[in-house]
C-alpha cells in the first residue's frame, strides 16, 4: 500500500447543498469562515481518517475513480468498497468547507445538528471502513478504449470507469465563461500557462489556496489582473495587479479579448478560473450536458460509455439526500459495468 498521511484538511471541496445558510465568500465573513474551517482542520489531525496525495497512490488502473470529495463522492466510495469493486477516491479536501460551516443541516434522514456534526460523523465512518482518500484536483478526464485517463498537474492514473461527482460551484461565474473554454478560458494554470509568456491575463481566484497558482501564472505572463472573491490577498509578483469588483462576463471573437468586472472592460488575452471545481464539460471532452448539469439517466449513466455522474453535478435539487442516493445508484451502476468489461474479455 502507498504511504498516507492522517488529517483532514479544510479547504473547500464541492459538496451538496442544503437549506443552511452559508456565507458568501466576498463578505466581510470570509476571515471568520477560514477559521472554523482551519480549526476544523486543526482537530482533525488528531483522528484517524487515511489521506493520501495522488503522487502517492499506487500506480495502476482503477477499477473505477470516484471524483468528488462531496457527499456523493463519499457514497459512491462507501458503496463501490461494500460491492467489493476496487475504486479510488480522489478530489480536493474530504467533505469541505460547506458542509463545515452550514449552520443546521436539514433534510437527511436521522441527522441532527450543524456541519461539523455530520462532518465528524461521516470522518469516524470512513476510518472505520477503512476508505482511503486521494487529494487531488483532477484538470482532465480523457475517455479512451475501454478506460479514462485522469490527470492532475501532470500526475496521471487510469480507470475503467469514472464517477463524476464534483459538484458546482457558483462563486466567480460569469457570462461566456463556458463559451470561452479552450478559447481563452481555463482552470489549470500549470496546464494552460505557458501558452500565455508575455501576454495579459486575468485570474478569478475563489479562495486564498490559490494564490499560489497565480503566482505561477505571473511567472509566464507579463501582467496579471487577480480578482480575489475573497479579502485580504497578498501577492509577491510585482506583475500582479489586484482588480476591485466581481467579473461578470467574458467577451471576445475566437477567442477571449476581455473581462468585464466591477464596471470596467479589462483587456485580457486569458481568464484563468481557479476554483475548486471545473465544469463538467470541461473536464471531460464530449460530454452532454443542459444548463451546466450533466445529463444522465437512471441509471446515473453519462452519454459516454463508463462515465457516470451524481450529486449537485447532475442539476436540482442541491440536496444532501439526493446526493447520496445519486451516489449510491451510481456505484452500483459502475460496477455492474466494469463486471461487464470483465466477462467480455473472458
Amino acid at each position: 500500500m502507498p504511504s498516507t498521511r492522517r488529517g483532514a484538511t479544510a479547504p473547500s471541496a464541492t459538496m451538496s447543498s442544503s437549506t443552511s445558510s452559508i456565507p458568501s465568500t466576498a463578505s466581510a465573513s470570509a476571515t471568520s469562515m477560514r477559521t472554523v474551517c482551519d480549526n476544523f482542520a486543526r482537530a482533525a489531525k488528531d483522528k484517524d481518517m487515511n489521506i493520501q496525495t495522488l503522487a502517492e497512490a499506487e500506480k495502476r488502473t482503477y477499477s473505477v475513480a470516484v471524483v468528488g470529495g462531496g457527499i456523493a463522492g463519499y457514497t459512491a466510495a462507501l458503496a463501490l468498497k461494500n460491492l467489493r469493486t476496487d475504486c479510488i477516491w480522489l478530489g480536493r479536501k474530504p467533505f469541505g468547507d460547506k458542509l463545515l460551516l452550514a449552520e443546521y443541516v436539514r433534510n437527511f434522514p436521522a441527522l441532527v445538528g450543524d456541519g461539523k456534526v455530520f462532518a465528524a460523523r461521516l470522518e469516524e465512518q470512513a476510518d472505520r471502513e477503512g476508505l482511503l482518500f486521494t487529494e487531488a484536483r483532477i484538470d482532465g478526464i480523457y475517455a479512451g478504449e475501454g478506460e479514462f485517463l485522469l490527470t492532475e498537474n501532470g500526475e496521471t492514473l487510469s480507470a475503467r470507469a469514472v464517477i463524476l461527482a464534483t459538484g458546482v460551484e457558483a462563486a466567480g461565474s460569469c457570462k461566456g465563461e463556458a463559451d470561452f473554454v479552450g478559447r481563452g478560458v481555463s482552470y489549470c494554470a500549470v496546464c494552460d500557462g505557458a501558452l500565455y509568456r508575455g501576454k495579459t491575463i486575468a485570474c478569478v481566484l475563489s479562495s486564498k489556496e490559490f494564490e499560489e497558482e497565480a503566482e505561477y501564472l505571473a511567472g509566464f505572463a507579463a501582467t496579471v489582473y487577480a480578482f480575489c472573491l475573497y479579502q485580504d490577498p497578498v501577492f509577491k509578483a510585482p506583475n500582479i495587479r489586484i482588480a476591485e469588483g466581481v467579473p461578470t462576463a467574458v467577451e471576445g471573437g475566437l477567442r477571449v479579448q476581455a473581462l468585464l468586472a466591477g464596471g470596467k472592460r479589462y483587456e485580457v488575452d486569458g481568464v484563468f478560473f481557479l476554483k475548486n471545481s471545473a465544469p463538467p464539460s470541461a473536464l471531460v471532452g464530449g460530454l452532454k450536458t443542459e444548463n451546466g448539469a450533466v445529463l444522465v439517466d437512471r441509471r446515473m449513466a453519462a452519454n459516454l460509455p463508463g462515465l457516470f455522474a451524481a450529486g449537485d453535478v447532475t442539476g436540482r435539487p442541491y440536496q444532501y439526500v439526493k446526493a447520496a442516493g445519486e451516489g449510491l445508484v451510481a456505484a452500483y451502476s459502475a460496477s455492474e459495468y466494469v463486471r461487464t468489461l470483465a466477462d467480455k474479455k473472458i
